[in-house]
């Protein structure tokens, strides 16, 4: 289940929920063509990995605090958190070949 979130519910929805499950931040916006490309592939690839991550979208236009702290000066930007921190991340659109090959690397399933 994807969950929209913004700089008020970032730390509810994923610093304290990647304390259990790793949640994939996607940064994103609405006007960007290679955001449009990325989100319905992260949102394929979360429900074909069945609950081993959990995807949340921001967009930068709505949540300015949250992109500055986290640095994103290029979109799209993904980070996946674990225990509250950035664990892995990557920036720009790729193919769903090399976005499946980087979550089985940050989730270790290799």
């Amino acid at each position: 289940m994807v969950t929209d979130i913004d700089d008020a519910s970032f730390s509810s929805k994923v610093i304290k929920s990647s304390d259990h499950t790793p949640v994939v931040v996607d940064f994103w916006a609405p006007w960007c063509g290679p955001c449009t490309e990325l989100g319905p592939i992260l949102e394929k690839l979360e429900k074909h990995y069945r609950g081993k991550f959990l995807l949340a979208k921001l967009n930068v236009d709505s949540s300015p605090i949250k992109t500055k702290e986290y640095g994103i000066r290029g979109i799209p930007a993904v980070k996946m958190f674990k225990k509250g921190k950035v664990a892995a991340e990557f920036v720009g659109s790729m193919p769903e070949l090399k976005v499946r090959k980087w979550l089985d690397d940050s989730l270790g399933l290799q």
